[in-house]
């Protein structure tokens, strides 16, 4: 069974559709589990793997049907520029959370999958960063995610950490859906162009995250076709550099094809001075996805694809 921390987010909840098409036996938690309390996420796993094996008793797989194998933590304190006046609550959430959930993993023999962020870096490279590439986050957030990474590795050794940038899914918000919502009531808008990074779609990064089980949980060998993606940190995002003033073009030119945008708006470059906020961003968040794509094998598609798929989608929805 695969334990996802974080199961009604955006992310969490896209893997969650994937699991049950799969027909993957699966648990979902949200704030009824405090990852920010190791007694709460510990009581968790004991009642559901008490009740598997209750419910399973006498049959022939017993023993591991109903077992958390794996755990999928999706949660975190997402508001970048909050966390600058709510540093406490980021670093329960974002650095302790995470240290608690290893530590609850490595005492149950489960495997850990962690999300974490472009945030690590400071956005000054011309090259896309490597997952060895040092870390010196900009602000609280970064900071926070940088630290839960660390807690992880302490924590025990059977884990990914995959370093994600610029999500966007179905549930929940995010930069697609707000800036279709503001080109469907202004004349214009305007986006900042000095900005360098890769969005990603929920969809597309699910399925790269259970790609990561299929093959350990189907590994032959460690030298085999099937072995496994050794442990350790990963990067994914789509395919392709943009600024987020083409990448809303871009959600403007589909918009307007797939009927999700019914009115003119102007799309204007703006910098990022402009338009100051409280936690500095990363002017430059491309990841680079070689260590991915030759450990699982597979081919990443481009941003445009993603966000194409998305917008065209019947399960795309504005709140």
């Amino acid at each position: 069974m695969i334990w996802v921390i974080g199961s009604k987010g955006m992310l969490g909840s896209e893997l969650a559709l994937q699991l049950t098409q799969a027909n993957i036996p699966w648990t979902g938690t949200g704030e009824e589990v405090d990852i920010t309390n190791v007694q709460s996420l510990e009581n968790f796993f004991n009642s559901t793997e008490t009740a598997s094996y209750l419910s399973s008793h006498n049959t022939e797989n017993h023993a591991d049907n109903g077992k958390i194998r794996w755990i999928i933590n999706c949660a975190a304190y997402t508001a970048v520029d909050k966390s600058e006046d709510d540093a406490e609550k980021a670093h329960a959430v974002n650095a302790d959370g995470p240290m608690n959930i290893a530590r609850v993993a490595r005492a149950h023999g489960a495997k850990l999958i962690h999300l974490s962020t472009d945030y690590v870096f400071d956005g000054t490279a011309n090259v896309p960063y490597t997952e060895n590439f040092p870390r010196a986050p900009l602000g609280v957030y970064g900071r926070t995610k940088s630290e839960g990474e660390d807690n992880v590795a302490k924590g025990m050794t059977q884990y990914y950490i995959i370093r994600t940038s610029w999500l966007y899914g179905f549930d929940g918000r995010n930069f697609v859906y707000t800036m279709t919502n503001l080109m469907n009531t202004h004349e214009s808008v305007k986006v900042v162009n000095d900005q360098k990074g890769s969005p990603t779609f929920c969809g597309d990064l699910a399925s790269v995250i259970l790609r990561f089980i299929e093959k350990a949980d189907g590994a032959t060998s460690f030298f085999g076709r099937n072995s496994a993606a050794p442990y350790g940190t990963y990067h994914f995002t789509n395919e392709g550099v943009t600024t987020w003033y083409e990448f809303a073009k871009t959600i403007y030119e589909y918009g307007q094809k797939y009927g999700r945008i019914s009115h003119d708006c102007d799309v204007q470059p703006c910098t990022t001075a402009e338009y100051p906020s409280k936690a500095v961003r990363p002017a430059y968040s491309v990841l680079s996805k070689n260590k991915i794509e030759k450990e699982l094998r597979i081919k990443i598609p481009s941003w445009e694809s993603g966000l194409e798929r998305f917008m065209k989608s019947d399960r795309f929805s504005l709140k």
